[in-house]
């Protein structure tokens, strides 16, 4: 038999991206079905593939496999130059005040940036902090790159599990870290990593494309653990914010509290000698993200809870209760409603309604997507109706043929899904932040178009929700209230 021959790699792919491809084509045309044969007691099921290929195909799938698989492994990955003059530049600020943050866009290498900036402060031991789902795709730069330190990642929930010193700490997302006026269980246990054991203390990396995405004085509790931050001279927040902060008053729950929202630019500037920003735009993207709107129909139930909801603020079921007692609440409830599902009072939660995920099945049969859900119940009404053809990692993704779903707030940072045809949302989260990190999950510097299905319910808040955070602002109960919602 002929030897196969390989198949062509596509204009602009990398290796990893036709190894991919490649082992998707594999599990396609290589998936079998259950033929049930005989009759009575001799009826047995025979394996036979879906779909009727040649052998010849088969074969030249598997060897480009091999040969892209073998590309990947035995050559070292090479930087682009901004990336390189950002490691050096990086370098430099290390080595002169122990600390970098680096404020680089989704998609213009980060990761394999600050890794290299590690080689280059010829560390022994790094830590890399990140979340779960960023892990694998953090040990693949490793992998690719091959620097001359040993690397630890673990997620940042997983942080007091690890022992040890270490030379440089990466903080990967760094504005979770971020909330004010209190910090974080995150944000002091990173803080007791860097100070555990001393001096001399590891140098630290931050990393984030959006550091202060909601206010200037979030930066305060990313940088607080690190020795030599700018604002060392605080002994906390509130001396901080003596200095750097517009305090202003807020009404919660009838009481007035002091609101640290509105920190002085001020803030940015004394970050500018330890920061390094790095653009899309510079990196050369072009990238066309085009937005699309499907509106469907649900079930009369549906809307019939919705409305007796609105109306008397509880429904009342045999055994469990829906109630919206408070604005909140009542926002909080239709926002799940509309979309098929409930939590009840109770705790417990139920899938109402399954319209959305069967429209989304059917409108995109013949696509590899990504899903973003924001409520548990969704993922499991996705489950209900894709059955096997759905995952919720991003290894069997990659290398099936799979779609996957991915809860909002877990899935906007630190993955790619550059894989995947279009990105669907079964709904949307009332955070700006997730709208604009979640819809580059597709970018490249290679692709050039990127399609985002939005699914909204017909007479459902989302579209309400959607006009506040495409204009970068939160879904507040003050929108919900002009909306006519409460």
């Amino acid at each position: 038999m002929k030897e196969p021959d390989l198949i062509e790699r596509t204009l602009g792919r990398t290796d990893e991206e036709m190894y991919h491809e490649c082992m998707a084509l594999d599990a396609v045309v290589n998936r079998k079905d259950i033929v049930m044969e005989g009759r009575g007691k001799n009826r047995r099921g025979r394996e036979v593939y879906a779909h009727d290929v040649k052998q010849f195909h088969r074969d030249r799938i598997k060897k480009s496999i091999e040969y892209y698989k073998g590309l990947m492994e035995n050559k070292k990955i090479t930087l682009r130059d901004y990336q390189e003059d950002i490691a050096n530049r990086g370098a430099d600020i290390l080595g002169e005040y122990g600390f970098v943050y680096l404020t680089m866009e989704v998609r213009t290498g980060k990761t394999l940036t600050s890794l290299s900036m590690a080689d280059l402060m010829s560390v022994k031991k790094v830590l890399f902090i990140t979340r779960k789902k960023a892990i694998s795709s953090i040990e693949d730069d490793y992998a690719a790159l091959s620097p001359d330190f040993h690397l630890d990642i673990i997620n940042y929930e997983s942080l007091h599990k690890i022992e040890g010193r270490f030379d440089l700490i990466i903080c990967d997302e760094a504005h979770n870290m971020g909330a004010f006026p209190r910090a974080t269980g995150r944000a002091k246990s990173v803080r007791e990593m860097i100070n555990r054991y001393g001096s001399p203390h590891p140098y630290v990396i931050l990393l984030s494309g959006t550091p202060t995405p909601e206010s200037y004085s979030q930066m305060y509790h990313q940088v607080y653990g690190i020795p030599m931050n700018p604002f060392r001279q605080y002994k906390n927040f509130y001396r901080f914010a003596d200095d750097y902060v517009k305090v202003t008053q807020k009404k919660i729950g009838g009481r007035r509290v002091n609101d640290y929202t509105d920190g002085s630019e001020r803030i940015i500037e004394a970050m500018a000698p330890y920061t390094i920003s790095y653009s899309q735009a510079e990196a050369g993207f072009v990238v066309d993200t085009k937005e699309h709107f499907l509106s469907v129909e649900m079930n009369d139930t549906t809307y019939a809870i919705a409305s007796r909801l609105k109306k008397d603020l509880v429904v009342q079921g045999k055994e469990e209760v829906i109630l919206a007692d408070t604005p909140v609440k009542l926002m909080q409830k239709l926002h799940q409603i509309y979309s098929g599902t409930v939590k009840f009072e109770s705790g417990n939660s139920i899938i109402l309604d399954t319209t959305k995920a069967e429209y989304i099945k059917s409108r995109f049969n013949s696509k590899k997507i990504g899903i973003f859900y924001k409520f548990v119940e969704e993922l499991n009404a996705l489950k209900q109706i894709f059955g096997d053809s759905l995952c919720t990692d991003l290894e069997t993704f990659n290398s099936t043929d799979k779609n996957i779903a991915l809860q909002i707030l877990s899935g906007r940072e630190g993955i790619s899904l550059k894989l995947a045809e279009a990105l669907v949302y079964y709904n949307i989260d009332f955070s700006a932040t997730s709208y604009w990190q979640s819809r580059d999950r597709m970018t490249t510097k290679d692709r050039l178009k990127s399609d985002i299905y939005w699914v909204f319910s017909d007479k459902g808040i989302e579209r309400d929700i959607y006009k506040a955070v495409s204009a970068k602002k939160d879904y507040t109960l003050k929108h919900f209230k002009r909306n006519g919602g409460g």
